[in-house]
């Protein structure tokens, strides 16, 4: 597949392309499938790092499309790693269900760069929502013993289960419901953020493009958290 100007103004910006191939596929609920895949040499030639992600490359309406999706337990040595699919409509979700092992996919690794803080933080102080699960189970997998508070928004928070994946002390899940575009997001943390926050905390957020630029803003200007304490990245607009 041609990846259009989209491919050609990522690999200006220095996006390396690579094959992955399925190993398996796994129905994990109605709503979710994990893919196993092999990483045509991805991981030997990047390396690793906590929240790393790719973009994938599908058809729609006969045109490229891109999505960013996060590596889950990627494995240099054997050159493997999950993803998680949420099964909207749309290509990538389709993709995902009809999915065998054998099949290829296309994708683009750029603007994956992270760097965790150093000094390693006193606190995590994480924003998401099922979009970003698997980055911020990386994230917390990375410092295990970093006390943390998550923000986690969920159109259906009664149906969300793996925050974090694997149980830690001083782990602290507030589940707030999707409502208002986001705006009822933004409030409980605007509300509640501020008597968690010290001077060695570190800030996570990864939700919606508007809802990260705001709650972002917020961090930054209001509170004064300084640029090294604080990371922001929008995972999806909302439409």
């Amino acid at each position: 597949m041609r990846h259009g100007w989209q491919g050609v103004t990522l690999k200006l910006l220095g996006g390396r392309d690579f094959t992955f191939t399925v190993r398996s596929n796994e129905l994990v609920s109605e709503h979710l499938r994990r893919l196993r895949f092999g990483d045509g040499g991805m991981l030997g030639v990047t390396g690793v790092h906590p929240t790393m992600w790719v973009r994938l490359w599908f058809e729609r309406a006969g045109r490229p499309h891109q999505r960013g999706y996060t590596l889950v337990d990627p494995d240099p040595e054997t050159g493997t790693f999950d993803m998680e699919f949420t099964l909207h409509s749309g290509p990538a979700g389709d993709w995902a269900r009809g999915a065998r092992p054998g099949d290829t996919i296309h994708a683009t690794v750029q603007g994956t760069a992270f760097t965790p803080p150093d000094p390693p933080p006193a606190r995590l102080l994480v924003v998401g929502d099922p979009a970003s699960r698997p980055a911020i189970n990386s994230l917390l997998e990375s410092m295990p013993s970093t006390p943390a508070r998550i923000w986690f928004e969920s159109p259906d928070p009664a149906r969300e289960r793996g925050i974090p994946r694997h149980g830690a002390p001083d782990r602290e899940v507030v589940h707030v419901p999707r409502r208002d575009g986001g705006a009822h997001l933004v409030r409980t943390v605007r509300s509640e953020l501020p008597g968690h926050l010290c001077p060695a905390s570190y800030v996570w957020i990864a939700c919606d493009t508007v809802t990260t630029r705001t709650l972002a803003a917020f961090v930054r200007k209001e509170l004064g958290v300084p640029g090294e304490r604080l990371h922001a990245l929008g995972y999806w607009r909302a439409t």
